[in-house]
């Protein structure tokens, strides 16, 4: 799986992190709707391996599942064997990265300073999740690149409806969103149309961003 190419087309990741799982389904439906097909279910959320699951068969080869914080082996090898197409985790564990390699497994491994990032390189990782992005100034992303440069990074932690162009603009490639993906009100209503609409307007935001 070529991370690189997926988050260029995709550059807007949904994190679905404690939603209940009788609305997976509907509520991961809502985003596809607007334009999402990469999603990270969080593997420290009830029931993430069963929603893996569900989502693997409701979207077959239409979209992306992976499965965050991944931050053990075991974790890792639970969530491929529920079906998830690639791993992330916020940090830059020894032991993950080296299983990951080892097996082929695809995975956006988290890190925040040049040591992480040269940590993820010697493993044959390149396309990296910074976290948590909202905490680190503008700018740094630029100068994280320039002795880097074969790296790219998806912008995770911090990120909101109001920040995500500027993250775009700053040089990530792609953003997460979690729980805020969506509109609180229209997810309480069951009101798939108007999550949806707002989906589709964040990556009309990010577009605009990139055209820039």
């Amino acid at each position: 799986m070529d991370l690189r190419k997926i988050v260029s087309e995709n550059p807007l990741l949904a994190i679905l992190r404690n939603v209940p799982l009788e609305q997976t389904l509907a509520y991961a439906q809502a985003i596809y709707d607007g334009g999402v097909a990469f999603f990270e279910v969080a593997l420290n959320s009830p029931h993430a391996l069963e929603q893996i699951k569900l989502l693997r068969n409701h979207f077959g080869d239409k979209a992306y599942i992976g499965a965050g914080t991944a931050i053990t082996v075991e974790r890792a090898e639970s969530a491929t064997q529920a079906g998830a197409q690639f791993l992330l985790s916020p940090s830059t564990d020894a032991e993950v990265l080296a299983y990951c390699a080892q097996e082929g497994i695809a995975m956006l491994p988290g890190a925040l300073t040049p040591s992480d990032v040269t940590t993820c390189l010697k493993y044959g990782f390149d396309v990296i999740k910074l976290f948590p992005a909202g905490d680190m100034p503008k700018g740094y992303i630029k100068s994280l690149k320039g002795p880097l440069d074969e790296t790219d990074y998806v912008a995770i932690g911090g990120v909101n409806r109001d920040n995500l162009a500027d993250f775009i603009r700053q040089g990530y490639m792609g953003v997460g969103l979690g729980s805020n993906i969506l509109p609180k009100d229209a997810v309480a209503k069951e009101d798939w149309a108007t999550a949806s609409a707002y989906v589709a307007e964040l990556l009309k935001e990010i577009q605009k961003a990139k055209e820039c």
